[in-house]
Formats: C-alpha cells, sequence, structure tokens
C-alpha cells in the first residue's frame, strides 16, 4: 500500500508550487480559525454569507483551490479582508 508520504516524496513540486499551496493552507487555516473565534459552525456561517454549507465545507477541507470571489463572500461578513503584502513582511491574515 502507498502512503501519502511516499508518494509526495516522488512527486515533483516546484518551490513556487509549494510556495503557493503554503500559502493557501495558511489562508484556510486562518479563516476556520476566524470562524471558530467567532463561535460559528459551518451552517451559520454559509447562511451569514449567503452561501451553501458544501461551499464552506469544500473550502475548510481543501477539496480545491477557493475563489477570490467566494474567499470575499465569507470574508466580508466576518469583518474581513484580503490584503497583498511583501512576501518579507508577511502579516496574518486575521
Amino acid at each position: 500500500m502507498t502512503t501519502w508520504k511516499d508518494l509526495k516524496h516522488d512527486l515533483t513540486i516546484s518551490q513556487e508550487d509549494q510556495n503557493a499551496i503554503a500559502l493557501e493552507k495558511d489562508l484556510i487555516r486562518t479563516m476556520v480559525a476566524i470562524r471558530e473565534e467567532k463561535g460559528l459552525t459551518q451552517t451559520q456561517l454559509a447562511e451569514k454569507c449567503n452561501v451553501a454549507q458544501s461551499v464552506i465545507a469544500r473550502m475548510e477541507s481543501a477539496v480545491h483551490s477557493p475563489q477570490i470571489d467566494s474567499l470575499l463572500k465569507i470574508l466580508t461578513p466576518l469583518g474581513y479582508t484580503l490584503q497583498i503584502v511583501p512576501m518579507n513582511k508577511k502579516q496574518s491574515l486575521s
């Protein structure tokens, strides 16, 4: 049986792709933390953002890369936005 660790070792992923994956994971973790800080379930957040709960679930489980418009639909009602900053001055999204 092949494990994820074995498969990952065999993959050739560029540093640029690794950076993009790390950024996306950080973004998703931050969004989950914000939702949990506010005491919201996925269903409650979905209602607040006028999206289906499955959209929140897919985004949080990283089933696919979130689209900018989806991120804004979720972040805006929570009182957050996206910000572009130089990588050497990385700031928290929260």
